[in-house]
């Protein structure tokens, strides 16, 4: 759906792949913060995964993917083959987002106590077919998070303490750029970028919610 850029989607993981080298910003445990990256991984472990194994699991599955550095790694309990994918574009912009849900560890922030770190359970891939300013990438991080937050909201999610959700204890989310076409300065919800993109996560968040309710119920 974006030139050069593929997806694949398995039990394992999650792989985008890209031809040419991604600008990311991420929370990711391997390459987070500000980097760049040929492919972004999305692994899958067992629930119970305990986090001193989280460096050499995500270098064996690229090993075995013949995934070549520089490239991103998340874990995730979730199921990575039920992973949603959307797509949008307008004005010369495009957006793809891969999402993977989990909702068995739901959390509101500023209201849930500190947990332990765990695979992430709701994870988020964006990549934007755009040169966005390192100011608009984080933009777009606060963007992806709203739309996610909203989209538990609006299907009702909630904390085993009753709260409305506004995620789970270890989401994670990677927003990755091409480089190409002009320079953006803002990524929020109303910009031309961050409109594109919010609707490519808001829709692959809510069909992965969806999809976990059905799957739960």
């Amino acid at each position: 759906m974006i030139e050069d850029v593929t997806v694949e989607v398995d039990a394992e993981a999650v792989v985008v792949w890209a031809r040419l080298r991604l600008v990311t910003v991420s929370s990711a445990v391997i390459g987070g913060g500000f980097a760049a990256a040929h492919a972004i991984v999305n692994c899958h472990v067992p629930k119970g995964f305990r986090c001193e194994d989280t460096e050499r699991t995500l270098a064996d599955f690229a090993r075995r993917r013949a995934i070549a550095p520089p490239w991103i790694g998340l874990l995730t309990a979730a199921c990575t083959e039920k992973a949603e994918l959307a797509y949008d574009a307008a004005g010369g912009l495009s957006a793809l987002a891969v999402v993977t849900i989990g909702l068995s560890n739901t959390a509101s922030a500023g209201r849930s106590d500190a947990a332990a770190w765990a695979p992430s359970t709701i994870n988020t891939i964006l990549v934007v077919d755009a040169d966005p300013e390192p100011a608009a990438l984080v933009n777009l991080v606060i963007t992806a998070t709203e739309a996610k937050s909203l989209a538990l909201a609006e299907a009702g999610v909630r904390t085993p303490d009753g709260r409305l959700a506004s995620g789970t204890s270890t989401d994670a989310v990677v927003v990755a750029a091409t480089g190409r076409g002009r320079s953006y300065r803002f990524g929020g919800p109303v910009s031309e970028l961050g409109a594109v993109a919010g609707r490519a996560a808001r829709s692959a968040l809510d069909a992965g919610i969806r999809r976990w309710l059905d799957d739960s119920s």
